[in-house]
This record gives structure tokens, C-alpha cells and sequence, in this order.
């Protein structure tokens, strides 16, 4: 059975020390060198941003990448993973800063701060691994509209990133990271390179969920620049609700991923634990995939993608990670839909909503089929594709979750 676990963080997380913007001067509060120290508050690291790593492209030496994020979850001592997981040889970033956007390429005066790893900069990232920075003093405000400015001083081969970033950051030619204005940023990129994860330090109740999915969880048709991805409504909403501790959100859909095979990006199966388990403090991974395996007619069966699932759970569990299943949205209108995969989709969706092997969950085709024909979407959700939600949509999606099922706990995964 599903344990749903309710704590009091939601309010007393707001009795905490001042927000602190992050800035140059932001520093931790200390105790005067008279006073008897106090213990400490206990913490732990949780992540409040993600995004699934992917080949996308070659790499190129001497170029500069301002990469925006928003955060989800707030805290102190910020830190950042740079990736290189798909990279065939080493990736040298020659300096890395964080700061908070003003607007566009441009900084808020005085928040640009150098990132350090093991107290150094440059730091080499190995083909196929990933690098944390060293932790940054200071507080970091929930919903922080992040840049992270890396100078790839040498690099070459397959570039590790996010493709499909429904964001626009910056590129440069040198090295420019250190500067707070734009006037060096000239380029546009619609894609996130080396940056996969920012995680933060609070309280020990605080806990984070990440949405697995393809493209409708990486918000392909959603508005560009505004955040309007499911997992990004679900995270305001996460904010703003006083009963539940779950306030860290990633996002780690690939459009056209699948749960059992690769091909865009690795299947959900052996991705799994890179951009789900190995983040810190998840205490529920939200799997929403399945219809990109459904649609493209390789002979997946119903029991196929079902025995995917439960390995995706069991290995979950394992971890002390609760799973929440999304049933499999409508796409009649797509070219891809007949008779054939819609039956496959409901015996899946049958096995979502009544087999009792997920923790919870969240009824996506429900809330984003027509009442008149349960196997389109709705008109008004329908972006015009028939399979992807536009932004009311992607709301009604976020809407659909119950948050106390992000609670279920299984233990502190970090």
C-alpha cells in the first residue's frame, strides 16, 4: 500500500533565517566570536534543478556558454554538476561563474561568483563521468532564474547537454564568464551544454521529485522563455501548498525517449539512475513515458512495457525512491495512431491505474482526454498535433497530481 507521509517543514521552513539574495557579499550567518556557538541545523543536499543528458552535437574549444535555469526548491551552499557523460574525451572548462539573470545575457550587478572544484579552477571532466562544484556560502531564494556561464577552454567530440531546452541562453567566442554584462554574449542557443543538475542544501524534511518522461515532459509546444512545462506548474504549486515537503523539481524528459529502447536519448531504463537516482534527496521519481514505445509499432506489447515499468519500480524501490505511474495520454490524429497501439495503450493505462504496483498515481489520460472521444485529446489541451498539450494543457497535467502522493516515503534517497 502507498505511505503518504505529511510533515510540518511546509510551515516551519518559513520561520527559517532571512532569504538572502545571492550575490557577491551573500554569506552564511555566523555567531560573533563571543557568543556560544549553536549546534548547527541539520540539512541535507536536495536537487532543485535537472535536466537529462544527451548527445547534442560536437564539441567546440574556446567558447563560452551562459546557460539559463530556473530553480525549483531554495537553500544554501549551491553547488552545480557539469557532465560529460557521452563525451569521447576529456572536457576542460577553464573557469565556471553562477549568477542571477537581469535580463537576457545581462546579470544582476554584483551576483556573478566563480565556481570552484576540489578549490580549483580549471577542472578536467572525463569522458563518460561528472564533476560537482565545490559548495557556494551564501542562500539561494526559491524560483531563482539562475546563469550558469561555463568557458569550454578545451573540448572536442560529442557534446553532453540537453537539446530541447524550451530556453534561450548565450554563447560567446573566448572567455567572457566573469562578465556581468551582455555585450560579449551574442549568440542564441536553444539548448543547455554540460550543465545537467543544481543542487542546494535545507532542511532535512525537504525532499524533491523528478519527472521521467519524453517530450511532453520536456515541454515540447509549450511557450518558449515563460516555464511552462508541466513539471513547472507543478513545482509553483508545490510552492505554494503548506502540507507538503516536496519543493525540488527536475525535469528529466527527452523528447521521443522511450522506455525500453534507445534512440532519443537513452531509454528510461538505462538513464534511470543517472538523472533519477543518482540526484540527491529524491524521494519520488513521476514516470510519465510509454507512448513513444506504443506508437512506433516495433512490436512492443502491453506486457512488454508493463515488465519495463516494474523494473523501473523495483530498482526504485531499491533506492527508497517512491514511483507515481502517469497513464498514457490520447493521440488519435497523430500519424502514428491505429486500433492496434491504442489497444496497447489502454491495457497499459488498465495496468497503471489498477495494478497496484506503483505508489500512486497521477491520471494524465483522464484529465487530457475528450469526453466525447476518449481516445483524442481535447481540443482545448490539444496544441494541434494531437499528442502534445499546449500550455493550458501542461497546467491541467500539473493540476492532475495530488501532492500528498509526492510524500510517499520510502526512506531519504540522498
Amino acid at each position: 500500500m502507498p505511505r503518504h507521509t505529511v510533515r510540518l517543514g511546509g510551515l516551519l521552513r518559513r520561520l527559517a533565517l532571512p532569504v538572502v539574495a545571492l550575490t557577491a557579499t551573500a554569506q552564511l550567518s555566523t555567531a560573533s566570536a563571543t557568543a556560544t556557538p549553536a549546534t548547527p541545523p541539520a540539512t541535507h543536499e536536495i536537487v532543485t534543478w535537472g535536466a537529462s543528458a544527451d548527445r547534442v552535437g560536437e564539441a567546440a574549444s574556446n567558447r563560452g556558454y551562459r546557460l539559463v535555469v530556473r530553480t525549483s526548491a531554495g537553500g544554501t551552499h549551491l553547488r552545480v554538476r557539469l557532465s560529460n557523460a557521452f563525451g569521447d574525451r576529456p572536457l576542460t572548462i577553464g573557469r565556471a561563474y553562477v549568477g542571477v539573470q537581469k535580463e537576457g545575457a545581462a546579470l544582476v550587478r554584483g551576483s556573478n561568483r566563480p565556481l570552484t572544484f576540489g578549490g580549483e579552477q580549471p577542472v578536467t571532466v572525463p569522458a563518460g563521468e561528472t564533476v560537482l562544484s565545490d559548495p557556494l556560502p551564501g542562500r539561494l531564494p526559491a524560483v531563482t532564474v539562475l546563469v550558469v556561464s561555463l568557458y569550454a577552454a578545451d573540448a572536442g567530440g560529442p557534446v553532453t547537454g540537453h537539446g530541447m531546452a524550451m530556453q534561450t541562453s548565450y554563447t560567446a567566442v573566448g572567455d567572457h564568464v566573469a562578465e556581468e554584462g551582455p555585450a560579449n554574449w551574442t549568440g542564441t542557443i536553444g539548448s543547455w551544454f554540460y550543465l545537467d543538475a543544481v543542487t542546494v542544501r535545507t532542511g532535512p524534511d525537504v525532499g524533491s521529485v523528478v519527472a521521467l518522461g519524453d517530450s511532453i515532459t520536456d515541454g515540447w509546444q509549450s511557450t518558449t522563455d515563460h516555464d511552462r512545462r508541466w513539471p513547472d506548474y507543478l513545482a509553483r504549486r508545490l510552492r505554494a501548498d503548506d502540507a507538503t515537503d516536496i519543493e525540488g523539481v527536475a525535469n528529466e524528459g527527452i523528447s521521443g525517449n522511450k522506455v525500453l529502447a534507445d534512440g532519443a536519448g537513452q531509454s528510461a531504463l538505462n538513464r534511470l539512475h543517472r538523472d533519477v537516482l543518482s540526484h540527491p534527496g529524491v524521494r519520488t521519481v513521476l514516470l510519465f513515458e510509454g507512448v513513444n514505445d506504443i506508437k512506433a509499432h516495433t512490436g512492443v506489447t502491453a506486457e512488454d512495457l508493463i515488465d519495463g515499468y516494474r523494473r523501473i519500480i523495483d530498482r526504485a524501490h531499491m533506492a527508497g525512491v517512491c514511483v507515481v505511474g502517469a497513464t498514457v495520454g490520447p493521440f488519435k490524429g497523430w500519424s502514428e495512431w491505429d486500433a492496434q497501439a491504442e489497444t496497447v495503450r489502454r491495457e497499459v493505462n488498465e495496468f497503471i491505474r489498477a495494478g497496484g504496483e506503483f505508489d500512486a498515481v497521477a491520471d494524465f489520460d483522464r484529465i487530457l482526454r475528450s469526453p466525447y472521444d476518449h481516445e483524442r485529446i481535447l481540443p482545448f489541451f490539444d496544441n494541434g498535433d494531437h499528442l502534445h498539450p499546449n500550455d493550458t494543457g501542461m497546467q491541467a497535467m500539473a493540476d492532475a497530481v495530488r501532492t500528498r502522493d509526492l510524500s510517499c516515503d520510502r526512506g531519504d534517497a540522498s
